[in-house]
């Protein structure tokens, strides 16, 4: 009888100890941490913290970590999007480069890109043809800028000298000299094309 009690009391004490144990993990991994986290986070890196937005005349335009649809001649123009820019619907295609969908998608864009900038489609980069994994990538590379420079200083009456000098402003390295390919933030440049002034 004496062992019986005992297994009992030992059982419940077993499971009084895991209760304690998962409500002090929920609180600390639970709680805790994403406040500390969270709260660093909005310390150290405030930007980056509320969204990395670009502010212009104390209103928000966009997101430097959300690209947005460009199609008037005067501006550049990104990436294809699968999820139509939209950040609540991130993703891809998920296409096989075999898909009949993507290959007719792509020959149709490369027929425009080509009609639009004056270029031969096998001199299209790569990058305006593809679209990103997110569905939402704010940049496009130096090369992709450069052939469409000429068709927006034409569309500002601007020389394209000018349009070339913001490209190599503009132009960004890879992260922490190793991460990435260069890159261009379509927004940014298009808001220095409008002469706007950036408070981020």
């Amino acid at each position: 009888m004496t062992d019986s009690n005992s297994v009992t009391v030992s059982r419940s004490a077993s499971w009084l100890s895991a209760a304690r144990a998962a409500i002090i993990f929920i609180l600390l991994c639970g709680g805790l941490y994403p406040l500390l986290v969270t709260t660093a986070g909005k310390v150290m890196f405030p930007h980056q913290a509320f969204g990395s937005m670009i502010i212009v005349d104390d209103t928000v335009v966009g997101s430097e970590l959300v690209g947005q649809p460009f199609k008037a001649p005067k501006y550049f123009h990104g990436r294809p999007s699968a999820a139509d820019y939209d950040p609540f619907s991130v993703g891809g295609s998920n296409y096989a480069a075999s898909n009949p969908d993507l290959r007719t998608r792509v020959a149709e864009d490369s027929a425009s890109i080509a009609q639009r900038e004056g270029l031969d489609p096998g001199s299209i980069p790569v990058d305006l043809l593809s679209a990103s994994g997110s569905g939402i990538d704010p940049h496009i590379s130096p090369e992709s800028a450069i052939v469409q420079a000429e068709r927006v200083a034409k569309a500002r009456g601007i020389p394209a000298s000018r349009v070339n000098k913001l490209i190599e402003r503009y132009t960004e390295g890879p992260t922490l000299s190793v991460f990435g390919q260069p890159r261009i933030n379509v927004l940014r440049i298009n808001l220095a094309l409008d002469g706007k002034e950036l408070n981020d």
